[in-house]
């Protein structure tokens, strides 16, 4: 594990998390739209 964070910086594992998160939480929204609207 100690090879992958000394090759990928930091930064691109901050912007992979961020993407991950704002990812899922488009995507409850989206669920939440959908469970709303087909009521």
């Amino acid at each position: 594990m100690s090879d992958y964070e000394q090759k990928l910086p930091r930064a691109i594992w901050v912007r992979l998390v961020i993407y991950v998160v704002a990812g899922h939480l488009f995507a409850a929204f989206l669920y939440l739209l959908f469970e709303a609207g087909a009521k």
